[in-house]
């Protein structure tokens, strides 16, 4: 059975799993569909077509679903899709997707969204992130697996985040930053790679070897493409397949300091 607030607002056609709880003072759309255990406090609003999967804990005054704040959006079908097990906390924003961007937001599983997070419209995030208190995603960014978004941290529309990356607190991010590095400042740029991040992941020789592809990388002074093709090409570690992979692909491009040579 599922606990459901005599004073919440549930319009007709919303889908509600079995054991959701739902407090008073919540507003949950007719196009929702809500899984199995999920709990959503007092004051969270529901809108849209918005799709929650299952045990996520959605805090007070969350608000997930509402209209994307884009001047071209004209009312089209357009959706937010959760997956299981994050947590969302007090006065988050979540926007769906538009149509021109594939009218889709979507967000994996077992994420951490602190205290007033923004994802903008067409968002994709992975699975095991964490975004720290008031971290504002505009439109179209799209985020790996295990990435950390610092507190009070923008980040540019169309801007890719890797996996393992890490984006320290009151940065302002407006390129690509690739997976396993950490980038720092206003505006942000690489300060190395998230080695905390990949100590509690990844073996010490993979380490190593990113530690190595870094410094070719980004350090040496060479054509960032050109060396991430020739480092491609020469090695069989996945993790730094990855990563020269991520170079070769931007098209934002990386935010790191060039040396002469």
């Amino acid at each position: 059975m599922s606990k459901i607030s005599h004073l919440a607002v549930i319009e007709d056609g919303a889908i509600i799993g079995e054991n959701v709880e739902i407090g008073p003072f919540c507003f949950i759309s007719a196009q929702t569909t809500i899984g199995d255990g999920t709990t959503i406090a007092q004051g969270a609003c529901i809108y849209g077509k918005t799709s929650i999967g299952k045990n996520n804990r959605i805090f007070s005054h969350a608000v997930l679903g509402s209209i994307p704040q884009d001047l071209k959006f004209a009312g089209e079908d357009v959706e937010l899709i959760i997956g299981d097990n994050n947590t969302i906390r007090e006065f988050t924003l979540f926007n769906p997707g538009t149509k021109g961007g594939g009218s889709k937001t979507v967000v994996g599983n077992q994420n951490l969204f602190m205290g007033y997070v923004h994802l903008g419209h067409d968002v994709i995030i992975g699975d095991n992130c964490i975004f720290a208190n008031a971290a504002t995603l505009a439109g179209h960014v799209v985020i790996g697996n295990h990435a950390v978004v610092g507190g009070m941290t923008p980040i540019h529309q169309f801007v890719t985040i890797g996996d393992f990356a890490m984006i320290a607190g009151a940065s302002a991010l407006s390129q690509d930053v690739p997976p396993y590095c950490l980038a720092e400042g206003n505006r942000a740029t690489l300060r190395g790679l998230n080695l905390n991040g990949l100590r509690r992941h990844l073996e010490r020789d993979d380490i190593n070897e990113l530690k190595s592809a870094y410094r070719d990388l980004f350090e040496s002074g060479k054509p960032l493409k050109e060396s991430a093709q020739e480092i491609l090409e020469n090695t069989t570690n996945q993790y730094v397949k990855n990563l020269c992979e991520f170079v070769i692909e931007t098209k934002r491009g990386i935010p790191f300091e060039r040396k002469n040579i």
